[in-house]
């Protein structure tokens, strides 16, 4: 019995510590925002010892700071709506019909997911420099549709494929056209895998930075990018990097938030 008792109590300790252990990065992030920079780099402390909002303020108050907030959530949504809306009717393809190298065409899609960007980034330039796309929103959000078109397309045509055709002939037969069909009947039984691809393909925009520095110089600069530019000739502003890492965790931590039932669904299926 006894036996039984400490094993249930490691079965809780391990899951415990583990947890600890991810989220302690993210408490000393939030630690050093609150912390003077002569505090960071001169002593050790769990918390800190003259709490300041100055770092906080600095990012609120200078345009530069706010505005590449708003330029990686534009260009971010913009990416996912798109990514999304291209891969709903090429997963559907993959999914419902067999072509003459589908196979390979499906494997050429994940091909460009595995790729780095770096390998990209100077043909994106210049093809973006000639129809004046250089520093636009529209711009990083086409560049980044060459990594989550493919993952979304993979991701839903998992899903797809276990919606049974019976229904789409079912709905033929009732006289809906393929686009009330897909819309009204189709999309919904795939809602899960619609959230799990936004989400994917959200976060991997979101933390995206070379192809959003490299298109990008003032009007689009995402936050990603400003954080690099912290360093002056007093040295590296330690406090506010750590603010601005905060305030660029909590967009993700919202998309989380809001599609958890959908990625645990994906989680459940075996897609994700």
């Amino acid at each position: 019995m006894s036996h039984k008792t400490t094993g249930e109590k490691l079965s809780f300790l391990v899951p415990t510590l583990y947890i600890i252990f991810l989220l302690l990065p993210i408490y000393w992030l939030v630690n050093m925002s609150f912390k003077e920079n002569a505090e960071i780099t001169g002593s050790f402390s769990l918390w800190p010892m003259n709490p300041t909002l100055r770092n906080y303020m600095v990012i609120f108050t200078d345009p530069s700071w706010y505005n590449g907030y708003i330029n990686s959530i534009i260009y971010v949504c913009l990416n996912t709506v798109i990514s999304v809306a291209a891969a709903l009717p090429a997963a559907y393809a993959f999914s419902r019909y067999r072509f003459l190298g589908d196979k390979h065409l499906f494997f050429w899609l994940l091909t460009n997911r595995m790729a780095p960007p770096a390998v990209f980034a100077l043909p994106f330039f210049q093809l973006y420099s000639a129809f004046g796309l250089i520093d636009t929103h529209i711009a990083v959000a086409i560049a980044h549709c060459l990594f989550n078109v493919p993952l979304a397309v993979w991701i839903l045509e998992g899903f797809m494929s276990g919606v049974p055709k019976e229904i789409d002939e079912t709905a033929y037969i009732d006289g809906y056209s393929f686009p009330r069909f897909f819309v009204k009947i189709f999309m919904p039984l795939i809602a899960s895998g619609i959230g799990v691809a936004a989400f994917f393909c959200f976060m991997f925009s979101w933390v995206e930075l070379l192809l959003a520095r490299t298109l990008t110089t003032t009007a689009a600069k995402p936050i990603s990018a400003i954080m690099t530019r912290t360093v002056s000739a007093s040295g590296m502003d330690w406090g506010v990097l750590a603010a601005a890492g905060v305030l660029t965790i909590i967009p993700g931590a919202l998309v989380i938030y809001f599609v958890r039932n959908y990625i645990a669904k994906g989680f459940a299926l075996g897609r994700v």
